[in-house]
């Protein structure tokens, strides 16, 4: 009997469309302002799929969870997944306090690993809770529901993370150390890019279903790339009728400053012509200026250094109904030589099974390395 500890952050991830850069003491805020759940949801896509790969007549099942938001309430009731044993009550609202709780009573009963939907800051609480019971090395699986996902202990999206408990129970993967990373959101929504390393955590290791850590690549002398990226942007771009969506980091904002635009590092901006329009937009802001524009646009999308997420990480924002209106064929992917260290394809995860389909379709993607210079880096569905 393989025991699984099941732990659900119903709070995770409801800032991302709205712009809020997490959902740190936002929760209250973001659904106020009309936020759907992220997290219940992808749960549900996970376990779903997971009992596609689920094979009773060979191994046997326990799941230890919460009985309400934080589990059960996200099992659908129609599909074998295994057996359930409840050894905690959530109802109503929770917080960090209620996972670690949730931590405890999972490992009291003796789980073998915790897959577990969230952020980074889930990952925190849950990693700081097993240090405190002296359990640091049991397993874990995070089913990336956050705004931002830096730790190495998520699997690439849901499906992926069913993927990687199917094959981690048949003895088919070994468990590695890996980093738990986290920004501070309070100095990330003033446009400070703080990312600190908080600790270890074990995950079975498989570069294709697992998405590893994120790297941020600072290289001094890449100064003139930047300039020769600005300068094909604003000459091929920048004209009066072509809307640019400028997305999220570093690069983009280097890229941005040269030409004359003051970018928001960690937000979504649009300029038309040499005119900002919009500067870190949410959904809806990002929308209603799609719905306005009537002339051509170019999404601006910079890849996360180390994992290659191009769209699903800190950039919610892009959602499937923003980029359906975009158009997949709108988007060109920026990335320095420096990031192409690091980056070798260009991973898609945009919540919509058919959107993801549409770009795994095209196989390949135009990035622009340099002035009038450009590649094609393989796109990745995981």
């Amino acid at each position: 009997m393989l025991r699984l500890g099941l732990v659900v952050n119903p709070d995770a991830g409801l800032g991302g469309k709205l712009g809020l850069k997490g959902s740190d003491g936002k929760a209250d805020l973001a659904r106020s302002l009309g936020a759907d759940d992220r997290s219940g949801p992808r749960i549900v896509t996970f376990l779903n799929y997971f009992s596609s790969l689920y094979k009773p007549d060979l191994y046997d099942i326990f799941w230890v969870t919460s009985k309400g938001r934080m589990g059960t309430d996200w099992m659908p009731k129609e599909i074998d997944v295994g057996s359930v044993k409840t050894v905690h009550e959530s109802h109503g609202e929770t917080s960090f306090a209620d996972t670690k709780e949730v931590v405890r009573k999972v490992i009291d009963y003796g789980v073998d690993l915790i897959v577990y939907a969230g952020g980074d800051g889930t990952t925190r609480d849950i990693v700081a809770e097993l240090d405190k019971l002296d359990n640091s090395k049991l397993p874990l699986i995070g089913v990336p529901t956050g705004v931002k996902m830096y730790s190495g202990s998520f699997a690439a999206s849901p499906k992926a993370a069913a993927e990687v408990l199917s094959a981690w129970i048949r003895g088919d993967l070994l468990v590695a150390s890996t980093e738990v990373l986290d920004l501070d959101e309070e100095r990330y929504r003033n446009g400070e890019w703080i990312v600190r390393h908080y600790a270890e955590a074990n995950t079975p290791s498989s570069p294709r279903w697992m998405q590893g850590s994120k790297q941020r690549v600072e290289v001094s002398s890449e100064e003139e790339i930047i300039e020769g990226l600005a300068e094909h942007i604003k000459e091929i771009l920048v004209k009066e009728d072509t809307m640019i969506i400028w997305g999220s980091g570093g690069t983009l904002q280097s890229i941005g400053e040269y030409i004359g635009f003051n970018l928001t590092t960690l937000g979504i901006d649009i300029s038309i012509g040499e005119k900002l329009v919009g500067t870190d937009l949410d959904e809806q802001g990002i929308l209603k200026h799609l719905n306005l524009h009537s002339g051509k646009i170019t999404t601006l999308l910079s890849p996360m250094g180390g994992q290659g997420f191009l769209i699903g990480r800190g950039n919610l924002q892009l959602s499937h109904s923003v980029i359906r209106k975009i158009g997949i064929d709108n988007i060109l992917g920026v990335v320095t030589p420096a990031k192409l260290l690091t980056v070798r394809r260009l991973r898609i995860e945009t919540g919509d099974e058919d959107l993801d389909s549409e770009f795994s379709s095209k196989k390949y993607m135009k990035v622009l390395q340099g002035y009038r210079t450009t590649r094609i880096l393989p796109i990745s569905i995981d």
